[in-house]
């Protein structure tokens, strides 16, 4: 029986794929979006209507009926007109979390992948192989996969397939997921960015141990960690590990060699004892360990190897992970979804495996990220810029409300700055973007680095037509 939904934020990054999911189960979909009404993204929505959303003002006149089923992101505030019109007419409220969850629960097989950085290049990758293999897999991620993505499917960040085998995303940063009990549980990686270690050793923890195999990184002491424990509860059959150059792991990468447009390396498989060139069309050895996980979780669904790795050469990325923008007078512009440590360790690590100045725009996506990991911040930016690399940072977006605003861009600036490296803090992005293109020279490349905000990818695109 088909259901009404409304969604609440629908053209969000992790909204809109699910939609697009629900829809295709035959229900019918309405929604509304701040976006929308402040005049952001029009493209977003006009494609949005045109394939059946019915969309409203976020004014609460959307929802008016007892069965619409509205569904919230993970914070269901009152405040948001919508869900205090759902209490008022008494309508059923659900969160993103619950909601996916239940979908990916529902399916005979599925494929969870968490971790801290690398969710949405892994979930792209598995999307690949298996969609390549013809397994028709259902997808969700937070992010547009560019092997999907056409003229009619601008914003590619779901899959529609089958309803036997379900692929998505899961988030630790809000507990949700402890709902998710996966078929394989894939873990990238484990280190503060939201909740303390020993709550984010719990979350992992049961979610590997609720899978029939779990796919883990010895690489990172947390996640090694948990592979040993589930070694010692006697389930060591059920877990597949990956490392770059280590032959102890299941799927290792050994003789790693950068190329402009991406890497080449020798792929061991332990169990098989196969091993083969491979090489993929995205940068750094990041990528090598997201392709190590992907590899490993299609192989526990029994993919064969030369099909999966023949797909994986043409894995084409997921849109803002290192995109590039595109190149003008020498100077090259990339768009990058980098909004962590680690994730800008790694953007900075893969883009100084060539030569060319870094003149790199940090938009924090909050004041409260930049308070819990100040010094995680200064010290990453200080031990990976260059001396003649630059930082600029705008303050943090700020939309109002009792946030704790104690730690601002000046202050990681500043540290940065006594390190012996070059920040600057400037009031707002668009100083920022002024200051990019007066910085310029041929053979720079500036990279603008940043998080939930749909808005950066046409500020980096405005910034190449300045140049």
């Amino acid at each position: 029986m088909a259901n009404d939904y409304f969604f609440c934020g629908v053209g969000g990054s992790g909204m809109l794929p699910l939609a697009m999911i629900v829809q295709a189960q035959g229900n019918r979909i309405a929604g509304s979006d701040r976006s929308r009404d402040q005049g952001r993204t029009p493209e977003k929505f006009a494609w949005l209507e045109a394939h059946g959303v019915a969309l409203h003002p976020q004014d609460g006149s959307g929802v008016t009926r007892a069965d619409q089923i509205v569904v919230a992101t993970g914070a269901v505030e009152d405040t948001v007109p919508d869900i205090g019109a759902a209490r008022a007419v008494g309508a059923r409220i659900v969160t993103r979390p619950e909601l996916l969850s239940q979908l990916f629960n529902a399916a005979a097989t599925s494929v969870g992948v968490a971790g801290t950085s690398g969710k949405s290049t892994i979930t792209g990758m598995i999307a690949w192989m298996l969609h390549s293999a013809g397994r028709a897999p259902t997808v969700m991620n937070g992010a547009v996969m560019k092997n999907f993505a056409d003229a009619d499917h601008p914003f590619a960040s779901a899959l529609v397939g089958g309803s036997d085998l379900f692929v998505s995303e899961v988030d630790e940063s809000d507990g949700s997921i402890a709902r998710y009990d996966p078929t394989v549980a894939v873990v990238s990686n484990i280190s503060l960015d939201h909740k303390s270690m020993e709550e984010l050793r719990d979350l992992f923890g049961g979610f590997t141990g609720r899978a029939r195999a779990a796919v883990l990184n010895l690489d990172n002491p947390e996640t090694a960690a948990l592979a040993q424990q589930m070694v010692e509860a006697g389930r060591g059959d059920s877990v597949l590990t990956f490392a770059l150059g280590d032959d102890s792991a299941d799927f290792a990468a050994h003789d790693l060699e950068p190329l402009a447009t991406g890497i080449r390396f020798e792929l061991a498989e332990r169990r098989s004892g196969a091993r083969r060139a491979l090489t993929l069309a995205v940068p750094g050895a990041h990528n090598v360990a997201n392709a190590l996980a992907a590899l490993a979780a299609v192989r526990a669904l029994d993919v064969p190897l030369d099909q999966a790795v023949s797909a994986l050469e043409t894995f084409a990325g997921v849109r803002r992970r290192m995109e590039t923008v595109g190149t003008r007078n020498g100077v090259t512009v990339i768009d990058d979804f980098a909004h962590n440590p680690d994730k800008i360790a790694a953007t900075l690590k893969t883009l100084h495996a060539f030569d060319g100045r870094l003149l790199v725009l940090f938009q924090p996506h909050g004041f409260g990220p930049l308070k819990l990991m100040k010094r995680e911040f200064i010290d990453g930016f200080a031990g990976l810029l260059r001396p003649d690399d630059v930082l600029l940072m705008p303050e943090p977006v700020y939309y109002g409300g009792t946030t704790d605003r104690s730690v601002s861009s000046g202050d990681i600036a500043e540290g940065v700055r006594a390190a012996g490296r070059q920040a600057e803090a400037l009031p707002t992005r668009e100083t920022c973007g002024d200051r990019l293109v007066e910085l310029a020279r041929p053979g720079d490349r500036i990279v603008v680095m940043g998080a939930r905000d749909d808005t950066l990818s046409t500020f980096a695109a405005d910034l190449l037509g300045r140049l």
